[in-house]
């Protein structure tokens, strides 16, 4: 199948990319990465890459990815600012929505001008559309909540479906994306390896997370699969307290998960930004467990020790 992916250039797209091509996909993706950066991804991957900012409207104007929307066949947007990583500034929090919501957005707009429209739409959202709470279980039938994330992640799902009418659409609500070369773990790995690691916060936050290949598995099998559409919480079986990650995280290491990382440190470090990690929502995957996905790492044990070991 021709595919055009948006936002797989980074930390998932790293995994994702090689699968789909194993599957032996046609793939062209969009970069915001420089030309020869861009460039090194094409050779390294074998793929057609685009270079542009999918979230300026301009950037659709040019023939290379009107050409491409009009000969693919499914499309995978992923695109989107990491929401954790820097203080939530006026200008963060722009970027933060604009990266999501202009991008979709434009491509949704183009695609209602086409004569034939893909077949699939995957549209990442984030389990953010819950909002957050410290004992409340959430499946894909919750209603959203209110906060930044939250109303973000109810824009964002709008617009994904406004898709053409003969695109079939799934919207996947990822969780704590798990993988040793960046993301969450990928931070905390080497203040766990030097000894110093522990909870944040007072560890008992739920964190809802998922193992990077039954992430890209899901994908997968979504792209294939006319079952799946709607909405999924991209999350495993499994959701854990924050201090229960943090003790399974130091036994794989073999290292002491004793140094908490206070609430208002984080804070300060992160504004706003910190309440992704210091409040956090136990999120149940109803409709995958509906659907039958296997997932390969149901566990933080199994995750973790097939990351590290």
């Amino acid at each position: 199948m021709k595919l055009l992916l948006t936002g797989c250039t980074g930390f998932i797209g790293r995994e994702l990319i090689p699968l789909l091509i194993k599957e032996g996909h046609n793939l062209t993706v969009i970069s915001r990465q420089s030309k020869e950066k861009s460039k090194a991804i094409a050779n390294k991957q074998s793929i057609n890459v685009i270079q542009m900012n999918p979230a300026e409207s301009s950037s659709w104007d040019n023939d290379a990815i009107q050409n491409s929307l009009k000969s693919c066949e499914g499309i995978i947007n992923l695109a989107g600012e990491p929401i954790a990583e820097k203080r939530w500034t006026t200008d963060q929090c722009k970027e933060i929505r604009n990266s999501r919501i202009e991008t979709t957005k434009h491509l949704i707009k183009n695609l209602s001008n086409l004569r034939k429209p893909p077949k699939v739409l995957i549209n990442a959202s984030a389990i953010g559309f819950y909002g957050s709470h410290p004992q409340n279980e959430f499946t894909e039938e919750n209603f959203q909540g209110d906060d930044f994330l939250a109303n973000l992640c109810q824009e964002w799902e709008s617009i994904a479906k406004n898709k053409p009418r003969a695109t079939r659409l799934l919207i996947v609500r990822i969780g704590i994306v798990l993988a040793k070369d960046g993301g969450a773990l990928g931070k905390m790995l080497p203040i766990f390896r030097a000894g110093l690691g522990g909870p944040i916060g007072d560890g008992r936050q739920w964190m809802s997370w998922i193992h990077r290949t039954d992430l890209c598995n899901l994908i997968n099998e979504s792209v294939k699969n006319s079952a799946w559409s709607g909405v999924v919480n991209g999350v495993a079986p499994n959701p854990i307290r924050m201090h229960e990650f943090s003790n399974s995280l130091g036994q794989v290491l073999g290292r002491p998960s004793l140094l908490a990382v206070p609430g208002p440190i984080l804070k300060l470090i992160l504004g706003d930004g910190a309440r992704v990690v210091l409040e956090g929502q136990n999120v149940q995957p109803k409709r995958l467990n509906k659907l039958k996905f296997k997932f390969k790492f149901p566990s933080i044990n199994d995750a973790l020790q097939a990351i590290l070991t």
